[in-house]
């Protein structure tokens, strides 16, 4: 009997060999994904599930492209999220983001070898497209101490001996972000060292078509999520004792519940804390009649990034004309940015024609008006006028492109901000808006 409840639990009887996004029906899996909440909740909103082996091909396609238009033998990447769009594999990702353990190379033919925690080798096995597991691209000194050296040595003769069969002749290498140790010894087996993120980034920037269903779906869990973080700080604030990290507890709580895995920041704060914006949630208790803000910054479902912002009014009196003011200024902000989305469009004209904010509020104006995203925050980046560098972003727009619209309304010595973001896919004739969570009909002053 007990063998039995345990079959139960590890396969849905319902289904077949697979789930529905084409992974193993067997909860006991290596490969990581959505929980049985989700899936329920996304069927019930008719949404379309990604086949995530296609997702992983067009992936490594794409990059693999990317290394060969280049004239590159290969690319070697640590950063974790690049190493997750490649491979579709995880370890410790927050760990692996300041003790980085983990590499992958990518040569020219496409063979892909990866370099993992010594004891976790199994960890990729999941995907065919990673033709080896290996260990010893741990290069940092808590883990290797003053024999640095000796490791990188060892580590870069395997990735010079890779690149010899797999792309022969073409030394010519593009590393993301390499250790200083790691640097040199790849260069002292006589690599071309090239810039790796600038491979990665472009190639990130176009969303396949499943990489589209998945973020559709990392979306709706994001959006039911941010709902029962906003209906926990309504019922909860008026009571006197609900902090900001209590409710951005309730966000955490409910990406993981879904599949989801972490968030980047802990943007959210309440009245007075809004203002200068960047003021991360604490122990303050949230008080009646004040704005809550925040900004999700999730990495949700299938490891996509979900990067929207909202304000609330939270109490029973009405907000103060300014504060409405400033909320409906940050509508037009995104929604007049918005418009301008659409294949073939200069990045440097989205700067140039953005909606100008109004002057009390230039001074704390976000840090650009639209970024792109995807695993993660990605290129491009679309600055202000202000702030733009003549050359740095001289690139197209593109369809597949997925764009968060930002919007901080934050008066100079104010005591409150409004932080709006929409997440915007480009389409072949203009674009989507994928954020359907509404704006508070207070601040609208409806």
């Amino acid at each position: 009997m007990n063998e039995h409840f345990r079959d139960t639990r590890k396969i849905d009887p319902s289904r077949g060999a697979t789930l529905g996004d084409n992974t193993p029906n067997n909860a006991d899996r290596i490969e990581i994904g959505p929980t049985k909440l989700a899936f329920a909740e996304w069927a019930a909103a008719g949404l379309e599930l990604p086949d995530l082996q296609a997702m992983r091909r067009y992936r490594w396609e794409r990059l693999t492209r990317h290394v060969v238009d280049r004239d590159y033998g290969g690319l070697l990447m640590f950063d974790p999220l690049n190493i997750r769009y490649a491979t579709d594999s995880t370890n410790m990702q927050l760990w692996n983001t300041h003790n980085p353990f983990r590499a992958v190379l990518l040569c020219a033919d496409g063979y892909m070898v990866i370099w993992d925690y010594k004891n976790s080798p199994f960890l990729s096995t999941f995907n065919p497209l990673v033709r080896e597991q290996r260990s010893g691209a741990d290069l940092f000194y808590f883990d290797r101490g003053d024999r640095i050296d000796v490791a990188a040595d060892v580590f870069s003769n395997e990735v010079r001996l890779l690149m010899a069969e797999h792309a022969p002749g073409n030394m010519r290498l593009a590393v993301d972000k390499p250790m200083v140790h790691g640097l040199r010894a790849l260069e002292a087996q006589g690599l071309e060292i090239m810039e790796g993120e600038e491979v990665t980034e472009k190639s990130r920037s176009v969303k396949g078509p499943d990489e589209i269903l998945a973020m559709r779906c990392a979306n709706h869990a994001c959006h039911t999520a941010v709902r029962a973080m906003e209906d926990a700080a309504r019922a909860g604030v008026p009571n006197g004792d609900m902090s900001e990290d209590d409710i951005w507890a309730v966000l955490h709580a409910e990406n993981i519940r879904r599949g989801g895995e972490w968030i980047e920041t802990r943007l959210l704060s309440s009245g007075p804390r809004t203002n200068p914006w960047f003021q991360e949630c604490g122990p303050r208790i949230v008080q009646q009649n004040e704005i809550v803000s925040f900004d999700t910054d999730l990495v949700g479902s299938y490891g996509i990034c979900i990067d929207i912002s909202r304000s609330w009014w939270i109490g029973d009196a009405a907000p103060r004309d300014d504060m409405i003011y400033a909320m409906r200024h940050a509508v037009d902000h995104i929604r007049t940015n918005m418009e301008m989305l659409k294949p073939g469009v200069m990045i440097p004209e989205l700067s140039a024609n953005t909606h100008v904010l109004d002057a009390q509020f230039q001074k704390q104006k976000y840090g650009c008006l639209m970024h792109g995203v995807g695993l993660c925050d990605e290129w491009p980046l679309v600055a202000y006028p202000d702030r733009a560098v003549a050359g740095a972003y001289d690139y197209p727009i593109e369809a597949g492109m997925v764009l968060c619209v930002e919007a901080l309304v934050s008066p100079e010595g104010g005591d409150f901000s409004i932080k709006l973001e929409d997440q915007v896919l480009v389409t072949e004739d203009g674009y989507e808006n994928l954020t359907t969570y509404p704006f508070d009909p207070a601040l609208m002053g409806e």
